[in-house]
């Protein structure tokens, strides 16, 4: 029997983005709040002289055990998942602060066309322009009602940057100017300038210069150090949870965390949660925390997986269309990228940031015509120069031997001598892509595991093919040769790299019969339970995820301040 201890107002599962700005928001409103992290705690210090490619780069050490616990995947509904094994196409973060803490730093908005998308689509090119089986729908928030979220998140962390010609409106500019521009992010502005595009620093949670945020949170200015994906930044200069809103939390007094501690069940009676369930891990021993408002901010399989063990909300079901958790899971189409080789050329290449760069969003969402494309939406391109590490990057041109006396020649020729640049592609939900629990393979304690169903499209093909051409246009502009493109998307495989931008299972919407959660996060069915993250996103724009993340988890936060006092449905 679960050990019972004694009520709180506000339990958070998981600390990371979402988890600490909920954490820091109710504290502040004096709410007491209990944080569980399944990971470990974590500090800057952690990370002093702590550049190692190998550890953290190519054995993961700052991911989940996936001996532990991992996900199943298949492509289609006619073959049987298998576990993910070993890290391939997507990197699942563990420990106080979560994937914040190992992230690049890129800090977009997602476009007022990604929150109205189906409406805006339907509107300038017909309800044909939709292929069937694509579930993509409007979120039930416009640009115009977050925009005041995406300000605070953006203050809160500091972001470097400038004006996107080609984005939605900003109240206020970025609190920080943008990154330094190096020789080949020059080249690639003149380039796209020439070619008639709108170029513009890339926003960056790596600061440009020392910051002090609303809050009074100190950081210091970035190194350029290049060690930002996958590491945790010992300057603090990379904005994280553990630097920014969960000292803010813990300095009221009223939030405790939890670390080691892996919630398995949210407890629910007569249609409101009333707790959670959870094993500590250093002892084993199963606890329940009793609270009057629960509040799920993990990572997008976390928060799917746990509604499904709970039995809260309807489990999506492909045959039907009907159900909503599980629905609509997307990806990103990263493919699209063209690289050059620069004969004469030598770049500084190993110096950089995790969100150092130049792009243009002329190809994203429908800032362009889409009438004779066979795809909607688009992708953000951009020469980002985050710093090569020597394991991980060793180009040589198209038709060199992977092997050989040839192809150590041409990796010492090309080691500063090559450019990319790439391409975000959004990812649409089609009815046959979802989540559920896997019939076979289960975790460490014998529960199911999450399980993707999920593969490319020809709407991901066709937008591939187009994003790569249009890089490739900029890199013969900026003077590449042998330039190296995408030729055709293959199916997804999920043993390669691409990203950690996954999406949905939890998705919001205007109403309960397409949707899992109102705009304030909160469940249709289940008032006093908030689900906050990427989990939330109908559709995966041509973006990073985090600042709109971001930006829904002070909206959310708002919203539990108000059900804290109202208790009732906010939509």
């Amino acid at each position: 029997m679960a050990k019972k201890l004694p009520k709180t107002d506000v339990v958070i599962i998981g600390v990371g983005w979402a988890g600490g700005i909920i954490a820091s928001e109710l504290t502040k409103k004096g709410l007491s709040v209990v944080g569980l992290e399944r990971g470990r705690e974590r500090v800057t210090e952690d990370y002093y002289m702590a550049h190692d490619e190998l550890r953290y780069a190519l054995r993961y050490d700052l991911m989940q055990d996936l001996s532990k616990e991992t996900i199943t995947f298949r492509s289609n509904e006619k073959v049987r998942a298998l576990p993910m094994r070993s890290y391939g196409s997507f990197l699942l973060g563990e420990g106080l602060g979560g994937a914040g803490v190992h992230w690049n730093g890129q800090t977009f908005r997602f476009l007022p066309y990604d929150f109205k998308i189906r409406s805006m689509t339907i509107d300038r090119y017909g309800k044909d322009k939709i292929p069937p089986g694509m579930t993509i729908q409007d979120w039930g928030i416009t640009y115009e009602e977050l925009e005041p979220f995406f300000d605070k998140f953006e203050k809160t962390a500091g972001i470097s940057g400038e004006e996107n010609p080609m984005a939605g409106k900003r109240s206020n500019a970025y609190p920080t100017p943008p990154m330094k521009h190096t020789p080949s992010m020059k080249m690639f502005s003149e380039a796209a300038s020439k070619l008639k595009l709108h170029p513009y620093t890339l926003p960056s949670a790596n600061l440009s210069e020392n910051y002090t945020n609303p809050d009074g949170i100190s950081r210091a200015a970035c190194q350029y150090c290049g060690y930002c994906e996958r590491f945790g930044c010992e300057y603090g200069a990379k904005a994280d949870p553990v630097v920014t809103v969960i000292p803010v939390a813990k300095k009221t007094g009223k939030f405790e965390i939890r670390t080691l501690s892996y919630v398995r069940r949210i407890l629910h009676k007569g249609g409101k949660a009333t707790g959670v369930m959870y094993t500590d891990l250093t002892t084993g021993e199963e606890i329940e925390q009793p609270a009057d408002i629960v509040v799920s901010t993990g990572y997008v399989f976390n928060n799917t997986r746990l509604m499904l063990l709970s039995k809260i909300g309807k489990p999506y079901d492909s045959a039907s269309g009907t159900g909503v958790i599980g629905k609509n899971y997307a990806y990103q189409v990263i493919k699209g990228t063209a690289a050059g080789f620069f004969e004469d050329q030598k770049f500084n290449l190993y110096a950089g940031a995790g969100s150092l760069g130049i792009s243009l969003d002329d190809y994203n969402g429908d800032n362009f015509d889409h009438s004779d494309l066979k795809f909607i939406h688009g992708g953000n391109i951009a020469h980002t120069v985050t710093g090569q590490r020597p394991i991980q990057n060793n180009p040589v041109p198209e038709g060199t031997p992977l092997w050989g006396k040839d192809f150590k020649a041409k990796s010492l020729k090309y080691a500063n001598s090559v450019l990319s640049v790439g391409s975000q592609g959004s990812s649409m939900p089609f009815r046959h892509h979802y989540l559920d629990l896997d019939p076979t393979y289960k975790d460490q304690f014998g529960d199911p595991l999450i399980r993707i169903t999920f593969d490319f499209e020809d709407q991901d093909r066709e937008l591939a093919r187009y994003l790569s051409d249009r890089c490739g246009d900029i890199v013969k502009e900026m003077g590449g040769q042998n330039i190296l493109k995408l030729k055709e998307l293959g199916p997804y495989e999920i043993t390669t790299y691409q990203s950690t931008h996954n999406t949905g299972g939890v998705i919001m919407g205007e109403n309960p019969g397409n949707s899992a959660i109102n705009n304030h996060m909160q469940m249709w069915d289940m008032e006093n339970l908030f689900v906050i993250g990427a989990s939330a996103f109908p559709h995966n724009s041509g973006y990073n995820p985090t600042g709109t993340i971001g930006a829904l988890a002070y909206r959310a936060a708002e919203g539990i301040v108000e059900y804290s006092k109202k208790g009732k449905l906010l939509v």
